[in-house]
């Protein structure tokens, strides 16, 4: 089953639940998550939490002791918050490249499915009608905890954002497509070192070519130990084929790990 998890205590994922509800089909069915209805349609679950997602490790292994379900992937509805308020619609899998500061568990990445998110960001620009950034964050926050494959899909940045109906709508959307053609997409597939937040050159290499990027680790967590970065090939769902570094935004000893690690592993070194 694939699953889209969603929270009571998220105004954006709540818009996001009402439009899949409303929109697509979603029937409740004999089933509770957390002490709250589940909602199917076809091969898909609505579960739904009164808990702030990011702190919700082995959420997995939870959705298979409570309703005897194993989850090939978990889509988290989420919102995003900035001081800036970029009006936003962004996509990231989870994981502590350092301090676990907001969830999760320290040095613990997530297992990233590249193909869900370059599908996530292509649609979410393609149903951009809001004027809106539309961007990979890089990886952060928990939870980290998760052996299947997950990501993080967000209304950003502020309440007006989060209750924007066309905003719910454009991620509901994104996610059903997401949900229903990752396995079938081929991608060549990165692992991405360097650069803000919110990944800017990953992400306009991400629409505009084939690379699809699993984790991101921005500059503001350098440097990086080799262990980090092989942690992220391997918490890489399907094979990683490349590292990219954005070479001005990384550290001038990222940089020289970055190069030495794709020769040593033979993988593409691609420097932007």
């Amino acid at each position: 089953m694939k699953i889209i998890m969603t929270t009571e205590v998220d105004r954006a994922s709540m818009n996001i639940r009402e439009k899949l509800i409303e929109n697509f089909g979603f029937k409740e069915v004999d089933l509770s998550f957390d002490g709250i209805p589940v909602y199917k349609m076809r091969d898909f679950l609505i579960l739904t939490t009164n808990r702030e997602m990011i702190y919700y490790d082995h959420l997995d292994r939870e959705i298979e002791r409570q309703i005897n379900v194993e989850p090939e992937m978990i889509a988290f509805a989420s919102r995003h918050s900035s001081q800036q308020k970029l009006p936003a619609l962004t996509v990231h899998v989870t994981g502590n490249w350092k301090d676990a500061m907001y969830g999760g568990v320290d040095g613990h990445l997530a297992l990233a499915e590249p193909r869900a998110m370059k599908l996530a960001l292509l649609k979410m620009y393609e149903l951009n009608d809001l004027g809106w950034t539309v961007c990979y964050e890089a990886t952060h926050h928990g939870p980290s905890e998760l052996d299947v494959p997950s990501f993080f899909i967000e209304i950003g940045s502020s309440e007006t954002e989060w209750r924007n109906e066309r905003a719910g709508e454009i991620i509901a959307e994104t996610i059903l497509y997401v949900l229903e053609n990752y396995r079938n997409s081929k991608f060549s597939v990165a692992v991405g070192v360097g650069g803000g937040h919110y990944a800017p050159k990953q992400t306009k290499r991400a629409l505009e070519g084939e690379i699809a990027f699993s984790h991101i680790a921005p500059k503001y967590v350098h440097p990086l130990s080799r262990e980090m970065l092989i942690q992220a090939i391997r918490r890489t769902s399907g094979s990683v084929d490349a590292l990219y570094i954005d070479w001005k935004g990384s550290l001038s000893e990222m940089r020289s790990l970055v190069r030495a690690l794709a020769e040593e592993l033979g993988l593409e070194f691609i420097r932007d």
